[in-house]
């Protein structure tokens, strides 16, 4: 069966929607693929550079780290480079929400409760208000309101979900409903319990996530489970894998959740095997090799199937819009069901480029 005719588990949320730029979030519009910069925001140059390899990954719309008062001064020529709608992560300072807004922020992620109090909370809504930007309530579970502790002991999903609502409360007394929620813990249980507790109370868009969720390989995992169960769920409009490490791996790995559940179609799809000892072809060299070729091709909605023997390798093969076999020592190519070639071990990487290179060719002849 192939990704378009996959249904997603459960229908979505209905949230109401809000616009990050050009880029709608919430109601019926796509899930949305975020990250966040790791440059010192100072560094215009680095931090642009970084911007453009989060987008070439897939990220749609990028976070940006205002801290400081210089890092507010360079923000806007950010936002006037940056090829994605670009947050303003602001903490503390209310001044640099307002200076962020007017350097060209396409939404403010703050926390009502760090930044002051009405007056200061006032000024932040005023200024989105009058740029038209929404506010995103970040509640994360190690920061939580000291009350907040006192009152349930720890930093519970209704802890969590008390912050969230009492940060709502602060922006509708002003008026203010374009909103979304991010309720971030680092383990899954508490970010999932928060998020569903929440979904009951309020139709504002969620922006998914585990907070501090570790490195590639565990962060990678924690993020998937929470953000997995979320998703099945219909909970979510917009997320971020937060991994201890490259962005532009959060934004592959966010990208290929989505589409696992069938939230997202588009790139490419490619199956392997495992590997095992009726293998006789290096089948990890040859699987990264062609993975690495064929993001480099840029393919759409393209199945490929890389498979290491005889046993199953042929029938994944023949599913594939384009597949390899592995035998001994040699690969055989299927496009479409139909065995199109014969290739020595040394040969098969270069000559499944090749064939992956045809088929995008024809693809892109099609729709002109």
């Amino acid at each position: 069966m192939s990704e378009q005719e996959v249904q997603p588990l459960a229908p979505r949320r209905r949230t109401r929607q809000i616009m990050v730029g050009k880029v709608p979030v919430g109601g019926d519009a796509p899930i949305t693929v975020q990250s966040m910069t790791k440059t010192d925001t100072r560094d215009v140059e680095a931090t642009v550079r970084q911007i453009y390899d989060y987008a070439a990954a897939g990220c749609e719309i990028v976070r940006v780290s205002v801290p400081t008062k210089k890092a507010g001064e360079v923000f806007h020529e950010i936002c006037a480079r940056s090829p994605i709608p670009v947050v303003a992560d602001i903490h503390l300072d209310y001044r640099l929400a307002l200076v962020a807004a007017d350097g060209g922020a396409a939404c403010l992620r703050i926390n009502p409760g760090n930044i002051g109090g009405q007056d200061r909370v006032r000024a932040v809504v005023d200024k989105a208000g009058e740029k038209g930007i929404p506010i995103r309530i970040g509640v994360n579970g190690g920061s939580l309101e000291k009350d907040l502790l006192e009152r349930f002991g720890t930093a519970t999903p209704e802890a969590m979900v008390a912050s969230a609502l009492r940060h709502i409360e602060v922006l509708e007394r002003e008026g203010f409903h374009d909103i979304k929620i991010s309720l971030k813990a680092s383990d899954v249980i508490r970010t999932v319990q928060a998020y569903r507790l929440l979904a009951k109370q309020v139709d504002y868009p969620f922006h998914l996530g585990i907070t501090e969720a570790g490195t590639s390989f565990g962060g990678t995992i924690r993020s998937c489970a929470g953000m997995g169960i979320l998703l099945a769920e219909g909970l979510g409009d917009t997320i971020r894998v937060s991994l201890t490490g490259d962005g532009e791996e959060e934004c592959r790995v966010g990208h290929e959740l989505l589409r696992s559940l069938a939230l997202r179609t588009g790139g490419f799809r490619m199956v392997s095997c495992p590997s095992c000892g009726r293998v006789q072809i290096d089948l990890n060299r040859v699987a990264h090799e062609i993975e690495e070729g064929l993001r480099a091709i840029g393919h759409e909605h393209i199945t490929y199937a890389v498979m290491g023997c005889v046993v199953n390798g042929p029938g994944e093969a023949r599913d594939a819009d384009l597949g390899v076999a592995g035998g001994a020592g040699e690969g055989l190519i299927y496009r479409k069901g139909e065995l199109i070639r014969k290739v020595k071990e040394e040969d098969l990487v270069p000559a499944f480029l090749e064939e992956a290179r045809r088929v995008k060719a024809e693809a892109d002849a099609a729709k002109a």
